[in-house]
């Protein structure tokens, strides 16, 4: 069972990180362009005004950075069952499996972009969300058989288990 200062420890030191990325990153690149077109004031009529689109590699590393932050949540909160003397042995063991079941998720999302980045694809987006994993590519054009073989590759690297579903995303 871990000590309360390992836990503590833990905790900072996550907690650094996800400071450390919001500052390199900056609350700019994080918000969307939607909610920052919203805060910028209507200029004067004869100004010439630019609103730049966020390119779609930011929306990934966005959405990428969301989903590992909401992972490192779920992690602290089964960290902190585990570390728990109210919790009974199942409840604790159940929290060690779902710890476990989080990083074998996320190593398998890393490991189908690869994937699929190595068969050509300029980036891709593998996400996993309520019992479904959805791909999401970038490719100038798509087919039935480029989808296809992307779900054949999600079946073998993440088993059978889930339904798949593929989105092509055109450059910008």
């Amino acid at each position: 069972m871990p000590k309360k200062q390992t836990v503590w420890l833990f905790t900072m030191v996550s907690l650094t990180a996800v400071l450390g990325v919001y500052y390199v990153t900056g609350p700019e690149k994080l918000l969307p362009v939607s909610t920052l077109e919203e805060t910028v004031p209507e200029p004067a009529e004869d100004v010439d005004v630019a609103v730049e689109e966020t390119p779609s590699d930011e929306v990934f590393e966005m959405i990428r950075l969301e989903a590992e932050e909401e992972r490192s949540r779920l992690k602290e909160e089964l960290t902190a069952k585990v570390a728990s003397a109210d919790l009974s042995a199942e409840e604790k063991d159940e929290a060690y499996t779902n710890m476990q079941q989080l990083d074998e998720q996320a190593s398998n999302e890393r490991m189908l972009e690869t994937v699929i980045k190595s068969k050509g694809y300029e980036d891709a987006l593998v996400r996993t969300m309520d019992g479904e994993i959805r791909i999401t590519v970038k490719a100038d054009s798509h087919s039935t058989e480029a989808a296809n073989e992307l779900i054949r590759l999600a079946k073998e690297e993440m088993g059978d288990k889930m339904p798949v579903s593929v989105e092509f995303e055109p450059f910008k």
